[in-house]
């Protein structure tokens, strides 16, 4: 089990450049998976969970070649995935899992997806339900827990309001509604990210997104494509934090995805004193895409709730772990679906920073982080319970606190980073 020491840092300065997008990563390959023709994917995600989606579909008798950050992956159509000699093992990747349950509920052959520890205790009911409705065979443990046993089956269309905003759960009907007779329709309160939908079209799908209603033909052609991933405005997030957090700091950020379902946490920093700056902005394969500069300010802090929690949900640890360096603190409500990531973050996030000395309150629904009125973060041991934002959150709170912080277990961070501590020290100054 690797450590990262994270000591007090002056400032940061430089130019990031980020890995691909993890949730473009996944749906570009499953898409390309099923396509017809040749697909090139360039700048695709280092990140340990999009390689266990390439995994995955190469057990499913897809030959993917990669070089460098590029993969080329000659699709077999809708019908060309072939059933696979063992378990397929998605390991820490949820998105891995829902979306390829998806996929395999309407394919001619049984096959069954599993993953780590982790991964095994996270709630599938969510797509276990809709899936169902549209006719498909799948079995889990305990009610609605991996290992999940998918008997193919041919599906038919449905007319479904997701209970809980989740785009993994969207992608998962929507994935399922390419192998379903008719219009499959997906009513959402909360718009999610987009980037299957986008993505859906780029190969050729009949797609029409409005008024919170999405609906997908099913029994496409999808046309392989070539493909860029944009810079992961998640992990971008980090970055922009400890420019925030530590005095003189300047920092550019290239080739970010600047999907307007989000940037909602770039609309949150503007508004409490981040001086955040868009930059060379275009689109390319449907996905906006631009770079970010941001130089330290003070904040004033405030509260997010409801819709917004939603729409920050992966950007919410980094949130959490600012509050100490901002006037008024950082409120999270709404967020009960923290709780069921990687690990509970509320709890994580609640018990780490107390440990570096912050105030804490912490709610069922998120928690309260009081502002520099409470005293400095001091350095602390800090476990992350195997959860890459937790990991990356506070050791970018680290870098603004006394003393030395200790990130135990610091691997988890290539889950979504792999470079990510490298990045840091490369960019800091003490």
């Amino acid at each position: 089990m690797s450590k990262a020491k994270i000591e007090p840092a002056k400032r940061i300065d430089g130019v990031v450049e980020l890995p691909g997008d993890k949730s473009i990563s996944h749906r570009y390959a499953i898409l390309s998976a099923i396509a017809e023709g040749v697909s090139e994917i360039r700048n695709y995600s280092s990140a340990a969970d999009c390689k266990s989606t390439l995994d995955c579909l190469r057990r499913l008798g897809i030959e993917i070649e990669s070089q460098d950050r590029t993969i080329r992956i000659p699709g077999k159509g809708l019908r060309g995935l072939k059933a696979p000699r063992r378990s397929l093992d998605a390991r820490n990747s949820g998105t891995t899992m829902r979306l390829l349950t998806g996929v395999l509920a309407g394919q001619s052959f049984s096959s069954m997806i599993t993953g780590d520890s982790s991964l095994r205790r996270r709630p599938m009911r969510r797509i276990l339900d809709p899936l169902s409705a549209m006719g498909a065979k799948i079995s889990a443990r305990d009610g609605g827990l991996a290992p999940l046993e998918i008997q193919g089956t041919p599906l038919h269309s449905i007319d479904y309001t997701l209970p809980v905003a989740s785009a993994q759960v969207k992608s998962a009907i929507l994935l399922a509604g390419l192998y379903a007779d008719g219009e499959t329709s997906i009513h959402e309160s909360v718009a999610t990210r987009d980037h299957l939908e986008l993505a859906l079209r780029e190969f050729g799908a009949r797609v029409v997104a409005a008024k919170g209603i999405i609906r997908i033909e099913g029994g496409p052609r999808l046309e392989g494509r070539s493909l860029t991933v944009p810079g992961d405005l998640s992990a971008a997030v980090f970055f922009i934090a400890a420019a925030l957090i530590l005095p003189g700091s300047n920092v550019i950020i290239h080739d970010v995805g600047l999907n307007p379902t989000r940037t909602r946490i770039l609309d949150f920093l503007i508004s409490i004193g981040a001086p955040i700056h868009v930059a060379s902005l275009q689109s390319r394969d449907g996905e906006l895409v631009g770079d970010l500069a941001v130089r330290y300010a003070p904040l004033a802090g405030g509260a997010i709730s409801g819709a917004q929690a939603a729409e920050m949900i992966d950007e919410l640890p980094m949130l959490a772990a600012l509050g100490p360096f901002t006037e008024k603190g950082i409120e999270i409500r709404g967020a009960q679906e923290l709780r069921v990531k990687e690990s509970d973050r509320v709890s994580a996030l609640a018990e780490s920073l107390a440990r570096m000395g912050a105030r804490v309150e912490e709610f069922p629904d998120g928690l309260r982080v009081e502002g520099r009125g409470a005293g400095k973060l001091r350095g602390a041991k800090i476990d992350p319970r195997g959860d890459h934002r937790i990991a990356m959150a506070l050791a970018v709170a680290g870098l603004g606190a006394e003393g030395t912080t200790v990130i135990q277990d610091a691997e988890c961070a290539a889950v979504s980073f792999p470079d990510f501590f490298a990045t840091i020290d490369r960019m800091v100054e003490r």
